[in-house]
């Protein structure tokens, strides 16, 4: 009887690496709870919030109302976003660390395929998390606010752009710190990094342009991660003036998009030429 021979090379399809990467994705403890923080942050900030701040005068512009309205629904992106960063980390540096790595690339060798289908995984839940529990305390604050005699249109722009930009942005976070785990392989390394770069750095930088009032100091503080993707969820005040270099929402999306591609980049190239 003569053997069946196998090809040297089986290639996965996409479709069957994603569905693989959801069924870890789903397997991991830290998915649960960093998505369950999420959940309780976001909704718990937005009612508490929309509670507690009162509404203001009638006769202001609207801007007080609705910018009001954007920071009650918005705040807790602050924290949430350390969140997603830490879980971005975990999802790779988790295997490395328990050695199924070396059986993710067995199944895929050429590895692009198998790391762009974690990121998709990461990506589209992360998003998917955010926008539901983030919708559901904009309808919570929305009635609480309400109650108190506040006449919010939340289908407006102005209110609508920044509260699904926020959840692009906790996106976008997750893939920069999942990019980050990939290059270090070391979730201590990984969120060290991550955090450092969202709290640390901005705050040095911000405290050195303050202190020595150099404006170019404050301008490249303002191309950050956290800084430039600030911009997706802040509500655009009308008649504000600004000093130096000036970024919108569309512009703070491109600079956090444009980082997320460079690291993401440089980690499967680097991925791609290691032994693991």
């Amino acid at each position: 009887m003569t053997a069946t021979t196998m090809p040297d090379t089986v290639r996965l399809g996409f479709g069957r690496l994603l569905r693989s990467e959801w069924i870890k994705l789903r397997s991991i403890r830290s998915t649960w709870w960093c998505y369950a923080i999420l959940v309780v942050v976001t909704v718990g900030m937005a009612a508490l919030l929309g509670n507690a701040v009162g509404v203001p005068d009638p006769d202001q512009p609207k801007d007080a109302l609705y910018g009001g309205f954007v920071n009650i629904n918005t705040v807790s992106v602050s924290l949430t976003a350390l969140v997603v960063g830490v879980l971005g980390v975990l999802i790779i540096t988790g295997e490395y660390g328990t050695g199924q790595v070396r059986s993710t690339f067995t199944a895929d060798p050429r590895r692009t395929g198998v790391i762009l289908a974690k990121a998709t995984v990461l990506a589209v839940t992360t998003f998917v998390v955010s926008v539901v529990s983030t919708w559901i305390g904009v309808l919570l604050s929305a009635a609480l606010q309400s109650a108190k005699g506040a006449e919010m249109v939340v289908s407006d722009p102005s209110v609508f752009l920044p509260i699904l930009g926020s959840s692009v942005y906790v996106t976008l976070l997750a893939l920069l710190a999942y990019g980050i785990g990939l290059l270090l392989r070391s979730s201590a390394g990984g969120i060290a990094v991550t955090v450092g770069i969202l709290l640390v750095l901005p705050i040095l930088l911000s405290g050195i342009g303050t202190l020595m009032a150099q404006q170019w100091v404050l301008d490249i503080a303002k191309f950050l991660p956290d800084q430039a993707g600030m911009q997706l969820y802040t509500y655009s005040y009308t008649g504000v003036q600004q000093d130096g270099v000036v970024l919108n929402g569309w512009g703070g999306f491109a600079v956090l998009a444009a980082e997320v591609v460079v690291v993401g980049a440089l980690a499967l190239t680097v991925a791609r030429r290691r032994d693991v």
